[in-house]
């Protein structure tokens, strides 16, 4: 069936190798159309696809550049905010030492001050005790003197003035005495 088809076209002129005059004008005005449509609607509409992706790209990377730029910053404002706070800590750090070894050193004053004043006082009140002591001893030691002198003499002695120089000469002697053999006994130890 096909072969008399053909020879039938054969037969009646027609030329498959000549191509039809009607058929090639249809054609390149279909083709002419198509083209008008793919140049005025569909590549302005891919160009601008392409154009907003192009965009969508760029403007990607350069807000990741501006990002990366600005966490760049921040980390070296980190960076010199955490350089300030070590160099702040160390010398709070020294404050605090210098300020402990002040206060260690005024404490230390403070006692040698308290302990100076106690002694002080120790020896302001050991002087009054033996001065009490001495004049109690010499009250004494004058009542006795007297009594005794009294009997070994035989006569009273309760003039006061009187009794007061006996005692006195009594305690002159006696202490006379006891800074010759004091003198005596620092002498003998240096020898």
């Amino acid at each position: 069936m096909i072969r008399s088809e053909m020879v039938i076209a054969a037969a009646e002129g027609a030329n498959p190798l000549i191509p039809n005059w009607w058929e090639v004008l249809v054609t390149a005005t279909g083709f002419a159309v198509l083209m008008f449509i793919v140049v005025k609607f569909v590549v302005p509409a891919l160009e601008k696809s392409y154009q907003d992706r192009v965009d969508a790209i760029e403007g990607g990377l350069e807000r990741a550049e501006a990002a990366q730029a600005e966490a760049n910053a921040m980390k070296a404002d980190y960076q010199q905010q955490l350089q300030d706070a070590r160099a702040e800590a160390s010398q709070v750090r020294e404050e605090a030492r210098t300020e402990a070894a002040q206060i260690v050193a005024e404490a230390r004053e403070r006692a040698s001050e308290e302990a100076a004043r106690i002694t002080e006082q120790a020896s302001v009140q050991i002087a009054a005790e033996r001065n009490q002591a001495v004049s109690s001893l010499r009250t004494e030691i004058g009542t006795l003197a007297s009594s005794l002198a009294a009997k070994i003499v035989g006569e009273s002695l309760d003039d006061d003035e009187r009794s007061r120089r006996v005692v006195d000469r009594f305690l002159a002697d006696l202490e006379r005495d006891q800074a010759g053999q004091s003198t005596a006994s620092s002498a003998g130890a240096s020898e």
